[in-house]
């Protein structure tokens, strides 16, 4: 009889609610257990797993790794997918390794290469990946140096933090003076530039430096690559996912799988990754890589793809073998839908309980619950045309 599978998922997206889904349901029909950790009591995606438990505050990312090896050791895990400190839990393998627990996440060296969006920058231009042009900047007069040099060139301006996930910290700069027109519809995510000088001015007197990012905003569509990478360096899936406004998509055109397959075989971005690519002027060009699941890896299943239980069938050594799609699913668009909650909120374990035997008990999600949380869930697009 086939052993089932124990997942661990630390502190994760919302919408990995449907990475659980597809491990249970996957084509093994393997028994798949999912135990989730989280800060928010009110996670989806502890009510989705199958035990749950709050995971402490104020621990260090060495502290956390000790958890973390203590949660393997205590709930029997099989495969753990981290995503908080996956850093400094990387760095550790061998000791995961040693209770019995298979890392999916990359190694440490190419996790670092990542942290850095300027390191990684660097990096793939190196191996021949094209990148836009990009100032690090730490100083309000460097700011304004690199805006007004973008603004002569003829593009818009923009910064992110040099090291960060998603969109977190992400601005575009304007030179329009602020007015009642910002004040109406939607938060915008355009900053004054005079507004940002003045705020660095006075970050700098206060002995406090950013880290940013500026460089030109780059036009859609926005390409995803999920890909699934051995830990021989060799992808084993390469699936584009487009955005353009509301409108998404699938793609394996080469001009987005190429560089996204150099990256991933080169630097070793073992499992699962997500490497994003937009347009500079009529070229696509590296915008950012995730060393982790993406938080629409889902969608894939749109093409007849599980790529949840493919990775984790190749991070317990059972090799999926090339993953092709045998088909391409229709344009969508994503929208929020209901997701149960649990039913009781789970006690906070105290920093003194992390380290003593045994563990909190986990507890068992609900059968039912009497609250719900939107969740974002893929929906065909009315009338929308294959790719």
């Amino acid at each position: 009889m086939v052993s089932r599978v124990r997942v661990w998922l630390n502190r994760t997206y919302a919408e990995n609610v449907f990475f659980t889904d597809q491990l249970r349901r996957n084509p093994s029909d393997r028994a798949v257990e999912i135990h989730a950790t989280h800060g928010d009591a009110d996670s989806p995606v502890l009510a989705a797993a199958d035990t749950a438990e709050l995971e402490p505050e104020g621990l260090s990312p060495a502290a956390y790794v000790e958890y973390a090896l203590a949660q393997c050791r205590r709930r029997g895990i099989d495969v753990f997918v981290p995503r908080l400190h996956q850093t400094a839990i990387v760095a550790h393998r061998a000791e995961f390794e040693a209770v019995g627990t298979a890392l999916l996440a990359p190694p440490p060296e190419a996790v670092a290469v990542f942290h850095d969006k300027v390191i990684a920058y660097e990096a793939v231009q190196a191996i021949g990946v094209p990148v836009p042009p990009w100032y690090r900047i730490r100083s309000a007069d460097e700011l304004v140096a690199a805006v007004e040099e973008l603004e002569d060139a003829g593009h818009k301006p923009c910064f992110k933090p040099a090291s960060g996930a998603g969109g977190v910290g992400f601005r575009m700069i304007t030179r329009a003076p602020f007015s009642l027109a910002h004040l109406s519809g939607f938060p915008s995510p355009y900053v004054q530039l005079d507004a940002v000088v003045e705020v660095l001015k006075q970050a700098e007197e206060e002995g406090e430096q950013v880290d940013w990012l500026v460089m030109p905003r780059l036009e859609q569509p926005e390409v995803s690559v999920d890909c699934l990478t051995g830990p021989d360096n060799v992808v084993r899936m390469a699936i584009g996912r487009t955005k353009n406004g509301r409108r998404r998509g699938f793609t394996l055109h080469e001009q987005w799988l190429e560089p996204a397959r150099l990256i991933a075989e080169g630097f070793g971005l073992h499992y699962l990754s997500n490497i994003q690519f937009r347009m500079f002027g009529d070229r696509p060009v590296l915008m950012d890589v995730n060393t982790r699941p993406a938080g629409g890896l889902h969608q894939l299943s749109q093409c007849g793809i599980n790529a949840p239980w493919a990775a984790v069938q190749l991070a317990l050594g059972e090799d999926p073998g090339e993953i092709v799609p045998p088909f391409l699913g229709q344009d969508y668009t994503v929208v929020s839908g209901p997701r149960p909650l649990r039913a009781v909120t789970l006690p906070h374990p105290r920093l003194d309980e992390v380290a003593a035997e045994p563990l909190l008990p986990a507890v068992p999600a609900p059968a039912d619950s009497v609250e719900a949380a939107p969740a974002a869930q893929a929906t065909p697009a009315a009338q929308a045309l294959p790719l």
